[in-house]
């Protein structure tokens, strides 16, 4: 059986990424739920994969649902596209897009593929950073350093000291 190894790095302020190795003959979905597990993710989440080019455009979608609207033809799902039908050369670029709020994105790299149960040399660097932190609302004035009503304030003055 044939092995793909992926470099998943997290767009992210700290260096945090992960090897994966997955069968090329399983499908996106399976993919997906490995990154899920090796970033320590909850995985309730919509997600998407697409295929991508040397600059990281969003190519192709594979996404978690069936997007077709009861069209003939749509872009696939993770769960019917398999790896070795889009994954075809070394260095191919996949951009993971996860949770379309907080707009978690992964770059992901075809590294090699090889045969099962030869040597593995997977690598993890980096902590995840946590994907919901339960932060208050006093807490991120203070960590952000301002008050957003302030400035709406500031504006009503503004307009109620303006002379007709």
């Amino acid at each position: 059986m044939e092995v793909f190894k992926f470099r998943v790095v997290i767009d992210h302020e700290k260096d945090v990424f992960r090897d994966i190795e997955i069968q090329g003959s399983q499908n996106f979905e399976d993919l997906h739920g490995a990154i899920i597990s090796a970033f320590d993710f909850r995985g309730d989440q919509m997600a998407s994969f697409y295929m991508s080019n040397e600059s990281w455009e969003k190519g192709q979608e594979i996404g978690l649902m069936d997007m077709s609207f009861g069209e003939e033809t749509g872009p696939p799902t993770m769960n019917s596209a398999l790896i070795e039908q889009f994954v075809k050369e070394k260095d191919q670029k996949i951009l993971y897009v996860y949770d379309f709020l907080k707009m978690w994105r992964f770059h992901i790299q075809f590294i090699e593929n090889k045969k099962a149960g030869e040597g593995e040399d997977l690598i993890s660097v980096g902590a995840m950073p946590n994907e919901a932190p339960e932060i208050s609302f006093d807490e991120q004035k203070q960590k952000k350093g301002f008050d957003p009503y302030e400035d709406v304030f500031d504006d009503f003055d503004e307009f109620n000291n303006y002379e007709y």
